[in-house]
């Protein structure tokens, strides 16, 4: 008996082999381009069939009990998966000390899969995992969003973020890191000049004051007099000075500080606005003329 044909199937593909000088037959089939990881046992089955001169064909393939481990052929990706910082971004500035992390991880499509139990989050030196209390997990297009809310409030500061993940066929991601600061306190905010309360004659008012924030400097300044801007106010080491005209009558000036987190402190500070120039209206003295040395009795009214 000689065999005239030998055969190799590999997902709908066949190709024939070659009886080479060590008396084998061999061939170099293109593996399929998808990982095998979704497939039924996790392989794809190889068929082989052998076609002798008599005409008989015999076909072997990995049910096949005797060779059958021998003809499953395991494809893997090379695709890395890739990790997405939804929220927050890097370089962030928050004010919730619990801020909830937004991250996705997703696979190419047809792709072996994100493999869930490789997905972990750093924050700082502490490392969450899908089963850490706060961590939520939904299935996207893909892959999956994670959501982590801190259980313990993060320091005022900057904090760093570094998300891992792997695919089911061993590719591991590009690392995300991130820097994120938190700042839960707002800008002091100190007004110097008007007093409140002020009742002055003039309409010339000057706002005076100082600022800080330790931990999301620049803090910018702005005011409204009675509802209205009064323009670009220019702090200067923590210091700001502003012209303003004020209005007869009572005045409401609102000074708002805002640091690079967005926390604000607002100031109001009344006052007043008199202008007017006090006259005599009628003048009465009694006696007129009077006694040398006598008592006189002088009444005003003013308005």
């Amino acid at each position: 008996m000689a065999i005239t044909k030998v055969e190799i199937s590999i997902n709908g593909v066949w190709t024939n082999c070659i009886k080479n000088a060590a008396g084998k037959w061999a061939a170099s089939p293109t593996a399929p381009s998808i990982t095998s990881f979704n497939k039924d046992g996790k392989y794809y089955p190889v068929t082989v069939r052998i076609t002798n001169d008599a005409g008989t064909v015999v076909t072997y393939d990995a049910s096949d009990a005797t060779i059958g481990a021998s003809l499953r052929l395991q494809v893997k990706e090379k695709v890395k998966p890739v990790i997405a910082l939804v929220t927050p971004t890097n370089g962030a500035r928050v004010t919730n000390n619990k801020q909830p992390i937004t991250f996705k991880v997703t696979d190419e499509t047809n792709g072996s899969g994100v493999k869930t139990s490789t997905v972990s989050l750093k924050i700082d030196g502490n490392t969450f995992n899908e089963s850490s209390t706060g961590m939520t997990k939904t299935a996207i297009t893909n892959g999956y969003q994670f959501v982590y809310t801190p259980q313990t409030a993060l320091s005022n500061g900057d904090h760093t973020i570094t998300i891992n993940a792997q695919d089911n066929d061993g590719n591991a991601a590009a690392v995300v890191t991130a820097s994120i600061k938190v700042d839960t306190v707002p800008p002091s905010l100190n007004i110097t000049s008007p007093a409140n309360g002020l009742i002055t004659n003039t309409k010339s008012i000057t706002l005076e004051g100082t600022t800080n924030d330790a931990t999301s400097s620049p803090v910018t300044v702005t005011a409204k007099l009675n509802g209205t801007d009064v323009g670009s106010i220019t702090v200067t080491n923590g210091a700001f000075s502003k012209a303003l005209t004020g209005a007869e009558g009572n005045n409401t000036l609102v000074v708002t500080a805002r640091d690079a987190a967005g926390l604000t402190t607002p100031v109001t500070i009344n006052f007043k606005i008199d202008t007017s120039v006090p006259k005599i209206k009628n003048v009465s003295i009694s006696p007129n003329p009077a006694d040398a040395s006598g008592s006189v009795a002088i009444e005003l009214e003013i308005e």
